[in-house]
Parts: structure tokens; sequence; C-alpha cells
């Protein structure tokens, strides 16, 4: 061990540098690490199965099962909930999505429907319905209008891909797919993303001028952990919500993971954009009932549409 009590100046300063190094890379790993939310809802104001975050026009923020299933809840800048409206018979909602008129689209996995509630009423009616979905789960709506739908089967660890034409009829795209999940239009338009969360893939879709998929590629894949639903911010990043992992991943438009945001829960179910510059992400819990926030560093692509 003589060395290194002979050890000179030269090595004393490359043994520092490496040192220096070497912390640098802890601190960064204990930076990725820390918590990048804070919560925005009480917990346990909805019940586990909060999902489908959307905000309006008018910034109001939404998502299903506010304090029981079969509601959906409506917050305020305060973060303070309450019922919006009451689902008819068993139905139960999943994802909610906004058209730029203003009107509110909800995925009823219980009733095999597609609900609307009109811009400035309460009144819930049955915009699209087909018995031979398994639910569906999560819907995505694209910039000309068109609705997209995403049904999994759980049990079978299958899914399949749905569009609801402008005729309110609900048209099978694809079949024979892993559990399909979160879906997502580009902000352009042109292509339709669908993940399957057992599975964990995302596949990207080129989209035809009559609303069609075609030409589909594996856009990325997880080595583990689960997936939920997705959003676009105006650049075209994909923000992936990692179930149990408690993420949210986001995704270049060339399918790189540009940083990971680390949630205080570890089940998120899915994300909007709102805020006042439209680059709040509202991220549901499952595990926890209520919001979670962060700031991106894009604006979402659905903000931007109508702004």
């Amino acid at each position: 061990m003589k060395y290194l009590v002979l050890m000179n100046s030269s090595s004393r300063l490359s043994y520092t540098i490496l040192f220096g190094v070497l912390l640098m890379f802890q601190l960064q790993s204990c930076f990725s690490q820390r918590v990048q939310s804070v919560d925005f809802t009480e917990e346990n104001s909805f019940t586990a199965g909060i999902e489908g975050p959307a905000v309006d026009h008018e910034g109001s923020l939404y998502a299903v099962n506010f304090g029981k299933d079969g509601t959906i809840g409506k917050v305020n800048t305060k973060g303070e909930g309450s019922v919006f409206v009451k689902l008819p018979g068993k139905s139960i909602g999943n994802g909610i999505r906004f058209d730029l008129d203003g009107n509110m689209f909800i995925a009823d996995y219980i009733g095999h429907n597609v609900l609307q509630v009109k811009k400035d009423s309460t009144e819930i009616i049955v915009w699209a319905h087909n018995p031979n979905m398994n639910q569906p789960n999560d819907l995505a709506i694209a910039p000309n209008g068109t609705i997209y739908l995403s049904d999994p089967n759980w049990s079978e660890n299958s899914g399949q891909i749905w569009m609801v034409n402008p005729s309110s009829e609900i048209v099978l795209l694809e079949t024979d797919m892993g559990t399909t999940n979160g879906i997502e239009v580009s902000p352009d338009g042109q292509h339709l993303y669908v993940n399957e969360s057992v599975q964990r893939n995302i596949w990207k879709y080129d989209i035809t001028e009559d609303g069609q998929i075609t030409d589909k590629t594996k856009f990325l894949v997880f080595a583990d952990f689960g997936m939920d639903g997705m959003r676009c911010d105006e650049k075209g990043n994909l923000y992936v919500t990692r179930y149990d992992k408690g993420t949210v991943a986001i995704v270049s438009p060339e399918g790189n993971i540009i940083k990971e945001i680390r949630l205080k829960g570890k089940k998120p179910s899915n994300i909007a954009f709102g805020g006042k510059n439209g680059k709040t992400c509202f991220v549901t819990m499952a595990d926890r009932g209520c919001f979670e926030v962060f700031e991106a560093d894009h604006a979402g692509a659905y903000y931007k549409r109508i702004h």
C-alpha cells in the first residue's frame, strides 16, 4: 500500500477529479428520483377509478368518479371539486375529451357507449353505441373531430381500436391486439398513438383522409411497468403515464425518451394539459384518489388548438 503514501500531486489531482465526477453522478441520480409533482386536490376526493382528466374551453378541470363511481367531477382553480353530472343507470365513465365546440365526450365502459354532454348543458345523451365493444376505455379526438377509442379485454390481455364516424357509428379499425389502453392523435392529425398496457408497446399509425389507420409501426417498447393514458403537447411530444412506476415519460415524436417526471403516487392513470398557459399537467392518481400537477416545457396540443 506504499503507493498511496507516495502518491504525487498529479495523482492526488486525478483522484480528486475522479471523486468529484462520481459525486456528481450520485447527485444527478438523487435529483432524478426527486418528486416533481404536487397535490392539486384533496387525497381520496375521487375514488380509485379516477380517470379521464380533461380541461374545457374555460379552463375547468374534469375527471370521472368524484366521491363515488358513476359521476363526473368538476374541479375549480383552487383544487375544490364537486359533482358535475351523475351518469345514467349503471354507466361508469373512463376517458373524457372535449371537441372544438366545447362538447364533452365520455367513454362509458359499462354501457359500451360514447356519451355526450353539450357545452353549457348537463344533459347526457348516448352519442354512439356498439354492444360488440369490450368497453371502451379511453378516447381521442382528431383536429377534424374524428373520435378514436381504445378497447381492452383485460381478462384475455387483448384489445381493439374503434372509430366513431360522422354518422355516430362505431366502426372497428383493428382487432387481435394487446391490452389497448392509452390513445392519442398527433397535433397535426396525421398519426394515431395507441399503447398496450400489459405488453408495454406503443404503436404509431398513419391516419388516412377518411379517418382509417394504416402503416402500423412500433413506436416504443418499455422493459418494465405498465402504461395508461397519453397526451401530446404542442410540439408533438407524447406524455405517457407509467402505471405502477409513478412517473410520466415524455417521449419525442421520434420515439426517444426526453425525460421522466417523478410523481408522489405510484399509479398515474391519465394526464391532461391546462392552467393559464396550457403547460400545467394534471395527472389522475388511482392509488391516491386525487390530482397531482407539474409544469411542462410546452403547452398541450388541445390547449393550443382552442386558444
